[in-house]
């Protein structure tokens, strides 16, 4: 996956000098708990003693689903492109928070089906209006996985370019719970069921169909697949894409902020095929989605946040994105022991 883009390997030093600092500072042992934590995986996502939590940027990814043919959400699928001229006017959740945490916002069609006109703040990758029913055919061609996870990649290398040291990951799609819990299911070898939520507002009344739907999508392709193949079978392509802003991310030396269920089945694509990737993510908040922390556990991640959101869009990556400047604080700013002029109990 995206063999082209180098990882750097982790600096051996940096995680163990690192510690030592945060260790030193004027402070009982452990006692800032997730944010030293964090403050040492921002070091280590960036490789560097000194690393920056700003400037920060939001991408959201959007895309369709032909698996909502299915019934597996409530919402129509036209929503997905209202919810970006949404994104692109500021007023949805996702901006609004972002412009609160002082994080800049870029949307992405990676594959809406629904028109939208070219504008300012909007990167439209042009590979197709959504993807096919992954219940009756594979959601997407290989040729069309590669082009979605390179997409991504550009995003997040574009980011960088332009000064970023921090990306968040966000998305759009109608039906996309469906597809993550798909991807969870094919590409970590987990029981399909448990990853299968309400998504954005199935009942009870519903969550019955949406797992009969996602359970013949995953009887067309039974079995552990490998990343590409798992994409290929279930789509989607905003995940493809964020898949691939991981492993650019990682490549051009970014800390990765992931945020709830569907991001973290990216990164969990991602880092399957790309396991170097793996110290560039941060992962933000435990979601309320079911299937999320069923997924964060295959990860072995344990997030700062636990606020009981499950909208998506980026909005824990957001909101996770100050405590990141905190970390970098206590890392640069924060007197240690030796600076108060005191030599240990």
């Amino acid at each position: 996956m995206l063999p082209h883009l180098s990882i750097a390997p982790p600096d051996p030093d940096v995680a163990q000098r690192v510690a030592e600092r945060i260790g030193g500072k004027a402070m009982p042992p452990g006692a800032l708990g997730k944010i030293a934590d964090l403050a040492a995986a921002l070091a280590i996502a960036q490789n560097s003693e000194e690393p920056a939590a700003d400037p920060a940027r939001l991408l959201i990814f959007a895309a369709d689903h032909g698996l909502v043919d299915e019934g597996v959400s409530v919402w129509p699928q036209d929503v997905t492109q209202l919810m970006v001229d949404t994104f692109l006017s500021g007023r949805a959740a996702a901006p609004v928070l972002a412009k609160s945490a002082g994080v800049a916002v870029r949307v992405y069609d990676a594959g809406v089906a629904g028109p939208l006109a070219p504008r300012e703040g909007l990167v439209q990758a042009g590979i197709r209006p959504g993807t096919r029913n992954a219940a009756q055919e594979d959601a997407l061609t290989a040729e069309e996985v590669a082009a979605a996870l390179a997409y991504g990649a550009e995003a997040a290398e574009t980011a960088a370019s332009e000064g970023a040291r921090v990306i968040a990951l966000g998305e759009m799609g109608i039906g996309n719970t469906a597809t993550a819990a798909l991807l969870g299911s094919a590409v970590a070898g987990l029981a399909l069921a448990p990853l299968v939520g309400p998504g954005a507002g199935v009942g009870p009344a519903g969550l019955a169909p949406k797992l009969a739907a996602v359970e013949r999508a995953r009887a067309r392709r039974p079995g552990t697949l490998a990343p590409e193949a798992a994409l290929a079978a279930f789509g989607g392509l905003e995940i493809a894409a964020m898949a691939g802003a991981v492993i650019g991310g990682a490549s051009a030396g970014l800390a990765v902020v992931v945020d709830g269920f569907i991001a973290t089945a990216a990164a969990l694509v991602a880092i399957k095929a790309r396991p170097e990737a793996r110290r560039a993510c941060l992962f933000a908040h435990r979601g309320a989605e079911p299937g999320h922390a069923l997924l964060l556990e295959a990860l072995e991640a344990d997030p700062p946040l636990d606020l009981g959101l499950r909208l998506g869009e980026g909005t824990g990556a957001v909101l996770a994105v100050p405590l990141l400047r905190a970390a970098a604080a206590v890392l640069s700013d924060m007197a240690s022991l030796a600076d108060i002029g005191f030599e240990g109990p």
